[in-house]
């Protein structure tokens, strides 16, 4: 692997235009990847979804270099429908499409930018690798005062003409003072066995709002880490909702910085998997002011031979008096092959707070199935509609009423409820 990275990261460095000083912190980045490699359960935030394992069984050799030159055909069918929505489309790791005609004029930024940004080196071998080999980053900006007046759907497409590749994205945003945004990520993958590995940075002044909904539903058969850091200044609120259901492998870390007084973060999810499929929801809520809230709610629903995960933290700093954090974790197995791990903390040097976590894990209640079937429903009907109830009172957390009802059909529950 070490020779076939020193060469892929030749290639891209005489593709691009880095000045010195950044192809230096790049070829930091990259010599600690391959020090490091690839997670392994050996690493205690890895120990349920071992990469490198997964990497070496299921994939094989990784083509770390991606030609961006040659533009990707759009194929239109997989835009969300019954939705009126901004858009920027990335096909095979190379953005083809930016369409913000719903917005005004210079209210959204969006630059292009090659330079690299350091801050964020060293947190994981895999952010290292993403440091080392991606060829620009994006990043969006909402002015002041602005609520866009329809979200952004930021679709991540594959097609079958990657294989074994590595593609990894760099995504800033910025929401200024009294702004929000409405952002939907949108996986869509007619590719399989390749590793996409994505890096999303929010910083939120004073006042924003950040509704994020990450949706990977397609089934297919790659590997795919989503690394979400979020900074939030007072009175800001960030909500990120994920549902997880297509991919073979997908671990989602959220790590996000409650850094002034009055500012807020919910996060909800949804696990929905089957058929060998292993999905994570890492995530770490750093209360660093005082009457900052946190609120988690986790749900997984696992068939045959299927493994989630979640590990939550809560940190409440010394100076967070009066926080107020909460984490709940639940699942259902539906097979005796199904696995359900959970591993929820609470670090808390603050004595005037309100902090709660829990997780709970078992099977569907045969006398609550035996009760619907003598009510006329079906074995199979009896399962959906528990499992449904189990899940809506996730979806109720979504606070748009149209992503609400766009998830809602996406998962099946507009048929019963």
């Amino acid at each position: 692997m070490r020779e076939q990275l020193l060469t892929d990261f030749d290639k891209i460095i005489s593709d691009s235009k880095f000045s010195n000083n950044d192809i230096e912190h790049k070829r930091k980045s990259l010599n600690k990847f391959i020090e490091n490699g690839f997670p392994t359960k050996k690493n205690e935030d890895w120990k349920f979804l071992d990469i490198g394992r997964i990497i070496d069984k299921n994939i094989g050799q990784l083509d770390f270099y991606n030609n961006y030159s040659s533009q990707n055909k759009i194929d239109t069918s997989i835009f969300v429908k019954g939705l009126e929505h901004n858009k920027i489309v990335f096909v095979n790791g190379r953005i083809e499409k930016i369409d913000f005609k719903k917005e005004e004029n210079n209210k959204i930024e969006i630059k292009e930018e090659s330079k690299s940004i350091n801050k964020f080196n060293n947190i994981n071998s895999l952010i290292n690798l993403n440091n080392a080999l991606t060829n620009k980053h994006y990043t969006i900006t909402t002015k002041s005062d602005y609520s866009p007046k329809k979200p952004l759907i930021i679709y991540h497409s594959t097609t079958n003409s990657i294989y074994k590749k590595n593609i990894n994205l760099r995504l800033y945003f910025k929401l200024e003072k009294n702004s929000s945004l409405k952002l939907i990520d949108y996986f869509y993958d007619d590719s399989n066995d390749n590793f996409l590995n994505i890096f999303y940075s929010f910083d939120l002044a004073k006042d924003s709002i950040l509704k994020n909904y990450k949706i990977d539903h397609k089934d297919n058969k790659n590997l795919k880490y989503s690394y979400n850091h979020i900074d939030q200044s007072e009175n800001s609120v960030s909500e990120t909702f994920i549902l997880s259901s297509g991919s073979s492998y997908l671990k989602h870390e959220i790590n996000c910085n409650l850094n002034e007084k009055y500012s807020s973060a919910f996060v909800n999810g949804i696990l929905k998997l089957d058929d060998l499929k292993n999905h994570e929801i890492k995530t770490n809520i750093n209360h660093l002011n005082e009457n900052t809230k946190s609120y988690q709610l986790i749900k997984s629903v696992l068939g045959k031979a299927s493994k989630a995960a979640y590990q939550g933290k809560i940190s409440v700093n010394s100076i967070a008096q009066k926080t107020d954090g909460y984490q709940l974790s639940k699942c259902i197995l539906l097979d005796k092959t199904s696995e359900f791990n959970a591993k929820p903390e609470l670090e808390i040097y603050a004595d005037d707070v309100k902090c709660s976590h829990g997780s709970a894990s078992g099977s569907l209640n045969e006398d609550f199935i035996f009760y619907l079937m003598s009510r006329g429903l079906n074995y199979e009907q009896s399962k959906e509609l528990l499992i449904n109830g189990f899940l809506l009172d996730v979806i109720e957390k979504i606070t748009d009423s149209e992503i609400k009802n766009l998830i809602k059909n996406m998962i099946g529950l507009k048929e019963w409820i």
